[in-house]
């Protein structure tokens, strides 16, 4: 994978990088998912630290909530043509971004393994120092966004968020949350019950600006 500018020393890491658990229960990409995942986070943190030294821990937070998504690293998957590369055991649906994101930060994982933290943290300042540049004012929380759509509304009634269950790997849970508000409803997953909530409320704002 050229794209990423940087060569394996060791071109396991990169196969097992992108090597899903429906494809191999035994040797995947979850524990270098796992690690990816906080070497991403540190990594954003650090760039925001930098970027933005005058605002606050929550708009700060914001920004990072945003930035590693499952959206933003489906997104630079997408520019990466990964979804070409995974190996998987089935692959459709509302399950497509999630697991090209999961490849995102196992690739991440597998060069920090590697090549060490500088080298992942330059592949990843590579794909994201402009991403953190692209919004001048730290966006809004999804769930703030909607809340304060629906007070606009007059309806009386907040958003009502309702949690379904838990899927994936122990160590790699999937929360799987409902948002319901105006009538209208949305369900999305993400890497904890927060980040499923957030990301369902997006998903119902996108519906009620239809």
């Amino acid at each position: 994978m050229e794209q990423l500018n940087y060569t394996f020393k060791n071109p396991q890491l990169l196969e097992l990088a992108l090597t899903q658990s429906g494809a191999d229960s035994a040797h995947n990409n979850e524990r270098l998912e796992f690690i990816g995942d906080r070497v991403l986070g540190l990594t954003v943190a650090a760039l925001l630290f930098e970027m933005y030294p005058t605002e606050h821990e929550g708009e700060l937070a914001r920004r990072h909530a945003m930035l590693v998504s499952t959206e933003t690293l489906a997104s630079v998957a997408d520019k990466l043509n990964l979804a070409s590369h995974i190996r998987h055991g089935h692959m459709t649906g509302g399950r497509i971004r999630h697991i090209m994101a999961n490849a995102m930060e196992a690739i991440f994982g597998a060069i920090f393994i590697d090549g060490g933290f500088e080298a992942a943290r330059a592949v990843i300042l590579a794909h994201w120092r402009e991403l953190a540049a692209a919004d001048a004012t730290a966006p809004k929380d999804a769930k703030t966004a909607l809340q304060e759509l629906v007070q606009k509304s007059g309806d009386g009634a907040l958003p009502v968020y309702e949690y379904l269950e838990q899927t994936g790997a122990s160590h790699s849970p999937v929360f799987h949350v409902r948002v319901s508000a105006l009538g209208r409803s949305a369900t999305a997953t993400g890497s904890s019950k927060k980040n499923a909530s957030i990301n369902a409320a997006d998903e119902l704002l996108k519906i009620l600006a239809i």
